[in-house]
Parts: C-alpha cells; structure tokens; sequence
C-alpha cells in the first residue's frame, strides 16, 4: 500500500510530513494537491489510505482537516519489514 511498481506518491507524502514545516503544523489536502501536482481528489485517496494505515492521524482546525505523521505507527511498521514481515 505504501508503494506500488510505478509511483511513490505515499512515500514521498510521509516523506514530506517529516520536514519542520508540515510537521509542525500538519498539512491539508489542498496543501497535498498543490506541493504534489496532482488533482484533490487523487490527493484524498492518498491521504485516507495512509490515515487508514495508521501512518497519519488528523486534527482539525479553523474548520479544515490537517494530517500529520504518526511516528509511533511508522516505527512500528518499520519494524514489521525489517523482521521480513
């Protein structure tokens, strides 16, 4: 779910996620279209999959959704594919 053959969008969202900006104040999907060149709502299917994988967690404000890395569920999963899981 995270990568598939012939795009590393996730990746590079979650990538993106951990810089000091975004990570600080989360990002919206807007912000995700945009930095990413890509239309809205390929930009919610990215982020509810990742949201669904427990990878992101949301929090809102002035009415908008913002995403934010989960970095306990990212080391958890890191730690899943390093034991070859």
């Amino acid at each position: 779910m995270l990568r598939t053959p012939t795009d590393e969008t996730r990746l590079r969202i979650l990538a993106w996620l951990k810089e000091p900006g975004p990570a600080a104040d989360g990002v919206t999907t807007d912000a995700v279209a945009e930095r990413f060149s890509m239309p809205h709502p390929v930009a919610v299917t990215h982020l509810r999959l990742l949201q669904a994988t427990g990878m992101l967690r949301t929090s809102r404000s002035e009415g908008r959704v913002h995403y934010h890395r989960d970095e306990m569920r990212i080391a958890e999963v890191a730690r899943m594919f390093e034991k070859g899981w």
